[in-house]
């Protein structure tokens, strides 16, 4: 059984999760607000800020592993082609 499809499928599998990963990183700080009044009466804002920000810290940590996957997986596939090459002119 050839290799080269399993390595495509693993890394086409991690860049999907990446994406979707970036996609809902996006999507929790689109209600993310650039500045905010630390007034007595916008505490209901800084309340909906703070689980913005809990919730994008959470994320963060995945998504970092996420990129670190898919660069190991893109090295894979790129050695792997280079080894290809070099036995093909043997």
């Amino acid at each position: 059984m050839a290799i080269a499809p399993i390595l495509w499928t693993v890394w086409s599998a991690l860049v999907l999760l990446t994406a979707a990963l970036f996609i809902y990183r996006s999507s929790l700080t689109k209600n993310e607000e650039d500045q905010i009044f630390l007034d007595d009466s916008f505490n209901h804002m800084k309340s909906e800020q703070a689980a913005i920000l809990a919730r994008v810290n959470k994320v963060q940590p995945l998504l970092r592993v996420a990129l670190w996957l898919v660069g190991i997986a893109t090295v894979g596939v790129l050695a792997y082609y280079v080894v290809d090459i070099f036995n093909q002119f043997k």
